[in-house]
């Protein structure tokens, strides 16, 4: 469970280990990782759970998690790609990427070709990409993706929450094809309140999510309904997007939802794939 140690990563933590799960926090704050496993435990003695560092935005750190992941566990049931960051200001990774697209995207696609082997053997095996509904209005800037030219922090948010719809999609195409065990799924929160909105320095945006449209949001136990029944539910199937299913897709129970015609295009699923296949050096073997 990347960005595990708070909001919807949390909940969804939360949530297996009250079902008996063993998760793995994979956290950027390792401290405040085993805040969470302190907290957890408190309420659910017995709890199996794991800290491990993890920078999704650092395609080196991406690769020791994944090799100290690989070097402790034969088998891994579900990886669900929940980290995130939203909206900064214009920032580079240590690799010179736009930080959204790194950590949203970049890095879930290294994660996830990393340990996909590790997946194969499960009973039911899933990997979960938690995009939003924001993926309808994003745009894939391939000729400025690090947004040199032309940055806007909700432009580039978007962007990167399409290209994790595409990438979940185009996964799915690609274990489809090879008749893969593990399945691909989607899932999107609605609008739930987390400290992505209010953790943004962008004041507007702030303000936005974070004060005006609060009396709409969800409770984060409520926004991770989507991602657990995504890594969860016998029905769900590789390829769907879950999502909330109440007005607007902003709250309610989760049930499959539609994905945009740009994140299901053959075409700009297979440019995204080599473009991050390029950009992270990560070439996947077959699942």
């Amino acid at each position: 469970m990347t960005g595990a140690a708070s909001g919807l990563g949390l909940a969804t933590t939360e949530a297996l280990a009250r079902a008996g799960g063993q998760v793995i926090l994979a956290v950027r704050d390792a401290a405040k990782g085993h805040r969470a496993v302190a907290a957890i435990s408190a309420a659910q003695p017995g709890a199996r759970l794991e800290v491990r560092r993890v920078d999704l935005a650092d395609l080196d750190s991406v690769h020791a998690f994944a090799e100290g992941l690989r070097a402790d566990h034969s088998r891994l049931d579900v990886l669900v790609n929940n980290a995130g960051v939203m909206a900064p200001p214009r920032t580079l990774s240590a690799q010179g990427h736009e930080l959204q697209f790194a950590a949203n995207h970049l890095g879930h696609f290294a994660l996830t070709g990393l340990l996909l082997d590790r997946l194969a053997d499960a009973d039911d095996p899933r990997v979960v990409t938690v995009t939003s509904a924001n993926h309808r209005q994003g745009r894939l800037f391939f000729d400025d993706l690090s947004g040199e030219r032309a940055y806007a922090p909700m432009r580039f948010y978007n962007q990167s929450k399409l290209a994790n719809a595409v990438f979940g999609w185009e996964l799915h195409r690609r274990l489809s094809a090879v008749a893969s065990r593990v399945r691909s799924v989607l899932a999107h929160p609605g609008y739930a309140a987390t400290n992505l909105q209010h953790g943004t320095p962008v004041a507007p945006i702030r303000m936005l999510y974070g004060r005006i449209l609060a009396p709409l949001a969800q409770t984060p136990d409520q926004g991770a309904r989507s991602q657990l029944y995504a890594a969860t539910a016998p029905k769900a199937r590789g390829g769907q997007l879950i999502g909330p299913g109440g007005f607007g897709e902003l709250r309610g129970a989760p049930r499959r939802v539609p994905l945009s015609a740009t994140a299901t295009d053959a075409e700009t699923g297979d440019r995204l794939w080599t473009v991050s296949e390029s950009l992270t050096g990560v070439r996947f073997t077959d699942g």
